[in-house]
């Protein structure tokens, strides 16, 4: 471990102005005006695999944005890691709140402070140096390939038609991915499951023109008005979903996962005081902690309609707009979520107005066994950079495309995270520790000289 150590400690100026070249290209995937950032992004990514020791990469078409692919082979007989990333980002509005520029990364307090420090730019990054290191030091006993995509925040639309399309140059014995979080910087932990998700966009039309609220105030159906009356009645009062058929395939979690869950070390006073909230909620029975990874939930993410802008003005909108998803748990399925929240948003829409339901991404929830090979490759590779066993923890967060994988592919996936809370991803602020980041490195290297061995 001093030789890696002393590794890192040698390259990383050369390491940070690498990964800085790639958090300054802007490659929001949810704006199309940032299409020419996309390619640069999957460019830079293809130059620094090729300079990390790959025999090939490849930035290859998609019917949106390009997917980079890279592969090593050290032996035809080895096996093979499948290491997925995500170059595109979330936008970086609302600006003001950050205290630098998103797009021109700082290093303050020990942490890089940029849009994609954390989700997915430093992450993948640590994947990149991991293999970099056990590839020059000649101790990369197993082959790899690498697969870094440009549209995972945007629900990766055309991801696994080109898995499907390219199975045999994805064969490999297992995947491995840097995209998720720990429980914190001194409690290490590893991922065994995720949500999926279900996304709709709501409009809500009224009348056929923005009316003056005197005149027609009280008389006709204010669009605003009913949509926030039927998006109420979406969650009871005891935080149950109450859209018809929506838990017939809930599995109930376990007495012994609840145990486990139980023995997570959390502590509620700090987690409601650093979002500075004075309750928590949710579904009546169950604790914070399986609330958010184990149990689905609704929200509404988004919100508008009418006049917003400054002073006042009398108005009875003609639209009114939602955006809202749901995190589903294994065995949900996302398209007959959607067809039963379709079903049920136009069931109980009023007809004094007409209502259009777009169901817009989604994804199904994933279990990785903790008996898995890779997985413990995993646990050994944290345990020797942070000194401790992780604990094995289910997240709330998707990542719909992991599910894909198991479908199209036939692999499972070990999730071996390095993010933190306070990493602030989609948020302003974003950031990553630099602590975590060498750890992060070594954990990986661990985990190829453990699997390799395996």
């Amino acid at each position: 471990m001093s030789y890696l150590h002393d590794y890192i400690k040698t390259n990383e100026p050369k390491m940070m102005e690498d990964l800085f070249s790639l958090i300054r290209i802007p490659s929001i995937s949810a704006k199309p005006e940032h299409h020419d950032d996309m390619m640069a992004c999957a460019q830079r990514w293809a130059q620094l695999l090729i300079e990390a020791g790959v025999d090939e990469a490849l930035v290859m078409p998609t019917k949106g944005n390009p997917v980079v692919f890279a592969q090593k082979t050290v032996d035809p007989n080895a096996k093979t890691v499948l290491v997925y990333a995500h170059y595109d980002v979330m936008p970086a509005e609302p600006l003001e709140l950050w205290k630098s520029h998103p797009f021109e990364p700082e290093i303050r307090d020990n942490h890089i402070w940029a849009r994609g420090a954390d989700d997915d730019k430093g992450q993948a990054f640590i994947q990149l140096k991991a293999f970099e290191y056990m590839l020059k030091n000649e101790l990369l006993k197993t082959n790899v390939k690498f697969i870094i995509e440009g549209e995972e925040e945007i629900g990766s639309p055309n991801l696994e038609s080109f898995c499907q399309d390219h199975k045999e140059l994805l064969a490999a014995d297992v995947i491995l991915v840097s995209d998720t979080s720990m429980l914190g910087a001194e409690l290490p932990s590893l991922t065994t499951g995720l949500r999926g998700l279900a996304y709709w966009e709501i409009e809500v039309t009224g009348p056929n023109r923005d009316l003056h609220s005197g005149h027609f105030g009280g008389a006709v159906s204010n669009p605003i008005n009913v949509l926030c009356n039927m998006l109420s009645s979406v969650v009871d009062k005891d935080g149950r979903i109450t859209i018809p058929g929506f838990y017939d395939k809930v599995e109930d979690v376990s007495k012994e996962e609840r145990e486990m869950i139980a023995s997570i070390p959390f502590d509620e006073a700090k987690y409601k005081q650093a979002i500075e909230i004075d309750e928590v909620a949710g579904e009546k029975g169950y604790s914070t902690l399986e609330r958010n990874s184990c149990r689905p939930s609704f929200d509404v993410c988004g919100i508008w309609g009418g006049y917003t802008g400054e002073g006042s003005k009398t108005v009875l909108p003609s639209k009114a707009y939602a955006k809202v998803s749901c995190r589903l748990v294994p065995h949900q399925q996302h398209e007959e979520i959607s067809k039963l929240f379709v079903d049920y948003i136009n069931n109980i829409a009023p007809k004094s107005v007409k209502v259009k339901v777009t169901a817009m991404h989604g994804g199904e929830g994933y279990v990785c066994p903790i008996s898995l090979p890779a997985y413990q490759a995993a646990v050994k590779g944290f345990e020797a950079a942070f000194g401790k066993k992780p604990l094995a923890v289910r997240r709330g967060g998707s990542i719909p495309i992991i599910s894909t994988f198991e479908k199209v592919l036939g692999l499972k996936t070990v999730l071996m995270g390095f993010g933190l809370e306070s990493d602030a991803i989609h948020s302003p602020n974003e950031n990553f520790s630099l602590d975590i980041f060498r750890k992060g490195i070594e954990a990986v290297s661990i985990f190829y000289q453990e699997y390799g061995k395996a």
